[in-house]
């Protein structure tokens, strides 16, 4: 098994709580590897220590071989991530926020090829405030491809959304996943990571 994500002995506490304590999994190459557990249970903690936006007190983390603390800048242009909570301007046309995300990149994806893909490319000239909530997370997981990422990191990816909209958004990740892209998901729903995941953990 290619490790692509590989963590041991992960801890983190706030105020002297524990959230996280000793934590270690492993992700394969190419796999959907699902963090499931209930509201407050450490899951955005856990990918925020993994990406290196939060100093996690204890253990090792290893993204495509390299450390998220040190290699930070190299390790950004390998990775997409897609927060739980986005906040991104509203009064800003998709075109717009996909034109200004690419110029993060040296060498961004092609936000209209992948308009076309999540089919959005109707909503191109739409502000962000007029999408629907299932138009506004595929344009964030949009957002989090640009970067020709070979992991993808999506935090609560569907909650709040109808269940039309969750079927929209788990074919489209089912697709990414045919494409050899390696999927890093947490979530609350079972039937979300029974549907999407190759394995998973489950943390309480």
């Amino acid at each position: 098994m290619t490790k692509t994500i590989d963590v041991s002995g992960l801890s983190k506490s706030y105020a002297g709580n524990k959230i996280i304590d000793r934590l270690s999994l492993t992700v394969a190459s190419g796999e959907i590897y699902g963090l499931l557990g209930a509201n407050g249970a450490g899951k955005s903690t856990t990918i925020e220590c993994l990406l290196g936006t939060k100093q996690a007190d204890a253990g090792t983390i290893r993204i495509l071989g390299l450390d998220p603390y040190k290699d930070r800048q190299q390790l950004f242009e390998q990775v997409g991530v897609q927060f739980q909570e986005a906040h991104y301007p509203q009064q800003i046309k998709v075109k717009e926020l996909c034109e200004e995300t690419a110029c993060l990149y040296q060498d961004a994806a092609n936000y209209q090829t992948l308009l076309r893909q999540f089919a959005l490319i109707e909503k191109a000239n739409a502000l962000v405030s007029d999408l629907s909530g299932g138009q506004r997370q595929k344009l964030f997981i949009l957002l989090a491809l640009l970067a020709k990422p070979k992991v993808l990191f999506l935090d609560e990816l569907t909650t709040g959304l109808d269940p039309k909209a969750r079927r929209d958004i788990w074919q489209s990740i089912r697709e990414l996943k045919r494409h050899g892209l390696t999927i890093f998901l947490s979530s609350h729903f079972m039937d979300e990571v029974e549907t999407l995941c190759d394995r998973i953990s489950i943390i309480k």
